[in-house]
This record gives C-alpha cells, sequence and structure tokens, in this order.
C-alpha cells in the first residue's frame, strides 16, 4: 500500500519522477492544520527516500495555494488548555520539521507551484523550497500586524532571507498584499506566469531537472545554501570537501562522462544543456 493513502488532507501523485504534494483543504483555502502538518510531514520523509521521485511539486487544491496557519485549529483548540499541552508541542515540532527543517534540506529539487492565495505562515515553505512559480494573479501578504501580532515561526526570517530589507520591512509592517509579478521584482520567486499557463511552466522546469543528474543536482544545491553565511575560507574548505563527496556518491560518474563526451566522442558541447546521460541501473 501507498504511503500517503491514508492521508486525507494531502494529496500525492507521482509521474515520470515528478511527484506532486497539494495541500488539500480547499474549504479552508488550504490553511495548515495540525493533521495537514502530521501528513505532510509523514510526506516528506517518505519522499526524501522514494526512487521513483525526481523532484517535488507543492502546490494547493483549489482558488489557494495556503493560507497559513488555521487560527481555530492551533489556537484556539490547542492554546490554554493543559489537557492539549503535549499535543500542541508535538503539533509545533512537526510543522516547524516539515515546513523548514526537511523542506529547505530536503534532498531533491523541489518547486512551489503557487496558484492562489499565500499568506502568513505559508510563506515558510514557499521560501524553502528551492524554486517558486506563481500565477500572475497569486496573492501574497503578511496580515498578521492587522491583529497586533508579528509574522511569527520562521516567516520573519525566511521572508527576509528571500527578499531584500526594504521591501521585507515594507510587506510586514503595512500588511499590504501583493501579486505574482511584485512578487518576482522582489525575489521571493522566480517567475509569474498567465494562471492558464501555471501548470505547464512548472512541468517544463520539473521535467528539466528530473533529467539531470541527481547526486550533481543535490550537491549543488547543498553547496548553494550551505555557503550563503560562511567566510570565503569556510566556503573553500567546504566546496572542496563537497566536490570529492560528489565524487564519492555519484554512481554515474557524471564528471567523467561529460569529459569523455567532449573530449573523446566529440559528442557534446557544454552550454545550455546538460551533456547526455548513461543513468545508473539503481538510479
Amino acid at each position: 500500500m501507498a504511503f500517503y493513502s491514508n492521508y486525507k488532507n494531502v494529496l500525492v501523485d507521482k509521474k515520470d519522477g515528478i511527484t506532486t504534494v497539494t495541500l488539500n483543504r480547499p474549504e479552508k483555502r488550504n490553511a495548515m492544520s495540525p493533521d495537514l502538518d502530521e501528513e505532510m510531514l509523514d510526506c516528506i520523509l517518505n519522499l526524501e527516500a522514494d526512487a521513483e521521485t525526481l523532484v517535488v511539486v507543492l502546490t494547493g487544491a483549489g482558488p489557494a495555494w495556503c493560507a497559513g496557519m488555521d487560527l481555530k485549529l492551533y489556537f484556539r483548540e490547542l492554546e490554554g488548555d493543559p489537557a492539549n499541552a503535549a499535543k500542541h508541542v508535538r503539533t509545533e515540532w512537526a510543522t516547524h520539521q516539515w515546513r523548514w527543517h526537511r523542506l529547505y534540506n530536503f534532498p531533491k529539487p523541489t518547486i512551489a507551484m503557487v496558484n492562489g492565495f499565500c499568506f502568513g505562515g505559508a510563506f515558510t515553505q514557499l521560501v524553502a523550497c528551492d524554486f517558486a512559480i506563481a500565477a500572475n494573479s497569486a496573492t501574497f501578504g503578511l496580515s498578521e500586524v492587522n491583529w497586533g501580532v508579528i509574522p511569527g515561526g520562521l516567516v520573519s526570517k525566511a521572508f527576509n532571507a528571500a527578499v531584500n530589507y526594504r521591501d521585507a520591512l515594507y510587506y510586514s509592517i503595512t500588511g499590504k498584499p501583493f501579486q505574482g509579478p511584485e512578487a518576482v521584482r522582489m525575489g521571493l520567486i522566480n517567475e509569474s506566469v498567465p494562471d492558464e499557463r501555471l501548470h505547464d511552466e512548472v512541468m517544463i522546469l520539473a521535467r528539466q531537472l528530473a533529467s539531470l543528474n541527481p547526486e550533481a543536482v543535490r550537491a549543488t544545491k547543498q553547496a548553494i545554501k550551505a555557503t550563503r553565511e560562511m567566510t570565503i575560507e569556510q566556503a573553500h574548505e567546504y566546496l572542496i570537501a563537497k566536490n570529492g563527496q560528489l565524487s564519492h556518491r555519484d554512481r554515474e560518474g557524471g564528471y567523467y562522462q561529460g569529459i569523455s563526451k567532449f573530449i573523446d566522442a566529440k559528442a557534446y558541447r557544454p552550454g545550455l544543456e546538460p551533456y547526455p546521460r548513461d543513468k545508473a541501473d539503481n538510479v
């Protein structure tokens, strides 16, 4: 039985190496509930080791990507009741695990396919994804200031890491919403596309990523993320070690394939296209 067959709040569709994970609470604009977070953590952990999954696409059912946290289920029903204290701690741990620690460090490429509203806590998993493509009409916002709180959890940190200082302050303090094209300008997402083209454009990128050497992709994304806050000296040592690790892990021998096809067979010219891969049988 597939690991996701009993999920109630998450849909999983696997096809040709691309796994689409859909938050499935459309009646609540896919606001995150304790049950959804538990299912998403289980899903992400399983997909890490799933040989059939080369790329993960994260989206939402209905007219929203994710409206943030379900305030009633998280704050009214869990807080203030000693009987729910243990559950509150567990659900807090689960939500931060899947939305940042596991998703940000996921070993395969991840794409946020933002099909509608993206508010509040949803910014954490938005930034944690490696790539983000949104519909032009997708609406983003941090409205917490309007009801007397800050963008909590890791939202403030994630938002500040993705955009420039002025935009982070402006949209956090004013609470103003913005749409896809503005999200591109500030660097929060990669592309904003016509609504009817969203799925097709995401799949074009996903198929391109799925065609690449998986160990080279894994090492590259780890190198970019790990060296962001390193000194030059630290980064230099890390990247030397990372390159050695890649040579050890890559069962396809990608570096040697590329060099051989370029120099010996003259069948490849380095440029915008990847080298023609001879895939390993067990990859």
